[in-house]
């Protein structure tokens, strides 16, 4: 039977974006589900709520999930938050876990709105990974976003994500791959090492 992988969009996003990311998944031998939630007008805490009670409809599992940006925050905080979820991997696309720098600089531009409700989460990142959970990383080295009108990057970045703003401790592999922050979910290359970590481990076959 094949395992599910809930997919968690970006903020500015819906789910339609990750069809072709699911569409690859499948192929892949996964039962794809996407997840919805309004990230600029819904508290974050409720979404992960609602997203927590979605994983506990799973039963014991094994049930993974793939989160860009925002997304791969709000999965790894709600299995920082929530005991006896089912077990499964992780993968986060050119999420700031370690807090975004693009969403303080709006904040202090007074462009706030722009993140809406998830604007703390993302300014604020988060301090470690769950214990005794594979997470990884694929962060995007492509410098093409609207960050780059926003703020200066200091290193690599995707052009709304620094690379070090993806690394915190605790987490399983850490990749970098020559792609921009919305070409993660579009990038065939992704879905393929996506696919890898969630079946092994390891984005490398």
């Amino acid at each position: 039977m094949a395992e599910p992988v809930v997919l968690l969009h970006g903020v500015w996003m819906r789910s339609p974006a990750l069809l072709m990311l699911s569409n690859r998944l499948r192929a892949r031998g996964f039962a794809p589900v996407r997840f919805d939630y309004a990230s600029l007008f819904r508290n974050p805490s409720k979404s992960m709520e609602k997203l927590a009670m979605k994983l506990y409809g799973f039963g014991n599992g094994p049930v993974h999930i793939v989160g860009h940006s925002l997304g791969g925050l709000m999965a790894v905080e709600t299995l920082n938050q929530y005991q006896k979820l089912p077990p499964g991997r992780v993968v986060c696309l050119g999420s700031p876990l370690a807090g975004s720098g693009t969403a303080r600089v709006l904040h202090q531009k007074h462009l706030g709105f722009m993140t809406g409700k998830s604007g703390p989460l993302l300014r604020g990142g988060l301090m470690h990974v769950p214990e005794g959970r594979e997470v990884g990383m694929i962060a995007g080295a492509k410098g093409r976003g609207l960050g780059q009108v926003i703020r200066k990057f200091d290193g690599l970045h995707d052009g709304t994500v620094a690379v070090w703003e993806t690394r915190i401790p605790g987490l399983s592999e850490h990749l970098v791959v020559p792609v921009s922050h919305t070409g993660l979910v579009f990038s065939k290359d992704v879905a393929e090492r996506t696919a890898n970590f969630l079946e092994t481990g390891h984005f490398e076959r």
